[in-house]
């Protein structure tokens, strides 16, 4: 329980860079807020573009191989692990965001 209190007065009191503890925690929920809203109007946009993705490369308009998707996970999956580890290592703002993120998401 002192462990708690100790987390409540510093958010409570105090500052960071001139600034309340509050308002840092609250601005990465309302980015993620907007970043959800978001990612929910261009997910159906990026349905549609998969969709006709699949039939110009069904047409042999577009060549996409298996060996071409892997080198692009290759070559960018370790760059979405760092930031995903970024993210999630400033848990604080990083739950902040998430929250956001999923609230964002649901209220579009």
């Amino acid at each position: 329980m002192g462990a708690l209190n100790e987390v409540f007065s510093f958010i409570t009191s105090g500052s960071i860079a001139g600034l309340p503890p509050w308002v840092i925690m609250i601005i990465p929920f309302i980015i993620g807020i907007i970043v959800g809203y978001l990612t929910r109007k261009i997910l159906k946009i990026a349905i549609i573009a998969a969709i006709v993705l699949i039939i110009v490369c069904y047409l042999g308009l577009f060549g996409l191989s298996p060996n071409t998707l892997k080198t692009a996970a290759d070559a960018y999956g370790p760059m979405v692990i760092h930031y995903g580890a970024l993210l999630i290592g400033v848990l604080p703002v990083g739950l902040g965001f998430i929250v956001g993120l999923i609230i964002g998401f649901l209220l579009s």
